[in-house]
This record gives C-alpha cells, structure tokens and sequence, in this order.
C-alpha cells in the first residue's frame, strides 16, 4: 500500500512538473510543437546612441553603443579600428581599444592589435530594442554590493 502511495506521489509530480516545463518552453517558443521549427522574430532596430552603456559585472566587455551593419570585420579589414584604433581617435573622438587588446598570449604587448583580439564581436555586441523573452531578476554588481553593506564601505 505504501509503494503504491509513493507510486501516486511521484506520478503526480511528473505530471505536474512536466505542466511547469511546458508553460516555461512555450514562454520561449511560443505554441510551436517541438518537432518543428518556429518562425523567429523580427529583427529589432539597433539602438544607435553616443551614450556609452553601464556595465553590469565587472571586466564585462564594453556594448556597442552605435549600429555596426556593414562593417566589414574579417581577415581582410576591421572597420571597427577605423574609429577606435590608437592613431584615429583623436579626429573620431571615439574610446581607444583597451590596453588589454595590445597583449599577445604570454602578456606582452605589441605595437598593434593583437590577432585574437582582431574580431570585436566576438565580445562586444551591439544593443537592440527588445523586450525580455522571459522576465528575470538580474541585478547588477553594483545594486548587489549595496544591498549587501547598505552603510557603505568600512574604512
């Protein structure tokens, strides 16, 4: 009687877990069986400011503040440095590459960028207007640490 008890239990368990996985998954597909693939999407517009974006966690790679289409970034050409290379951004008035970008593997550094870090969007990445496919909590580090010493730093 009591296996048949524990049986019940974890049948209703499933059922009801497998209820909350669905609702989850179709927040993210939408009513689209598993089997087949959805239509994605639209492209959201690029937010194109000159506002630089507030990191979250810290050594987070900077966003890119202005719309990048067209920008040819490949083995040929990096239109990227074109504004934020070390010799252009006293007419473009656009941020240096960080010092980090000069470094080859073993830390030294080189007179020009180094080839793993030639590809920018391997890291940085342009915004987009969109609203969160599910909500989140997320906080940063910043609001973290305050809520954790709300009388400030200890000196």
């Amino acid at each position: 009687m009591m296996k048949f008890r524990i049986l019940a239990l974890a049948g209703l368990f499933a059922v009801a877990a497998s209820g909350l996985a669905a609702q989850t998954l179709d927040a993210l597909r939408g009513p689209v069986p598993l089997d087949t693939e959805g239509q994605p999407p639209r492209m959201q517009p690029m937010r194109n400011t000159t506002e630089r974006e507030i990191r979250n966690y810290p050594e987070q790679p900077p966003l890119i503040p202005h719309s990048i289409e067209g920008y040819q970034v490949d083995l040929n050409g990096n239109k990227c440095l074109s504004c934020h290379a070390r010799a252009r951004t006293g007419e473009s008035q656009a941020p240096m590459l960080s010092i980090t970008h000069f470094m080859d593997r073993e830390g030294q550094f080189l007179a020009s960028v180094s080839p793993r870090r030639f590809f920018c969007t391997q890291c940085h990445v342009p915004q987009h207007e969109v609203k969160a496919p599910v909500e989140n909590d997320f906080v940063d580090v910043d609001t973290l640490l305050s809520r954790a010493n709300p009388g400030g730093p200890r000196r």
